[in-house]
């Protein structure tokens, strides 16, 4: 039963972005590639951007998923909505990558920074943690902003190239 609780925790919530990531990336326009999108990004901005993901992507993993209290319950509509923009956002490039939306600077960076909204979402599922630590919410909400500053910067890098 215990290994249960352990076992419900928020990195469920990352499963579905990162299957659509997997799947999906092949079909992103060629400016997505990794050889063309990780050529000459500035380090500082490479070491932010990895460093950021890997914890973003590591904390869930000690946030408790529940839906049980309203903070919860509003963290999960937060979460959906994120999650339909952001998947939103990798259709038109995919489907219309000539789009004016799709050619805009918008709508290039959109898949760097729609996913704000899911992260805040999982970071108030997961307002409580299985770890002795205060305010995962905001810390989580903090450490994903900058996550989404690095990941922006460098998609906005990539499009100035273009």
């Amino acid at each position: 039963m215990k290994l249960k609780r352990y076992l419900l925790n928020c990195f469920l919530l990352l499963i579905p972005i990162l299957l659509w990531n997997i799947l999906l990336t092949p079909y992103l326009p060629e400016e997505f590639s990794p050889n063309i999108f990780w050529e000459n990004i500035p380090t500082w901005i490479t070491i932010g951007e990895n460093s950021f993901r890997i914890v973003i992507m590591i904390m869930p993993v000690f946030l408790i998923l529940s839906l049980k209290d309203t903070v919860e319950r509003i963290g999960l509509r937060i979460y959906l909505f994120g999650v339909i923009i952001y998947f939103l956002s990798w259709l038109i490039l995919i489907v219309y990558p000539a789009s004016n939306w799709s050619q805009s600077i918008w709508g290039f960076m959109a898949p760097a920074y729609t996913p704000i909204a899911w992260l805040i979402g999982i970071g108030l599922i997961g307002h409580k943690s299985f770890l002795p630590i205060k305010n995962t919410s905001v810390i989580y909400t903090l450490l994903s902003t900058l996550f989404i500053f690095f990941h922006s910067m460098h998609a906005f890098i990539v499009y100035e190239r273009l």
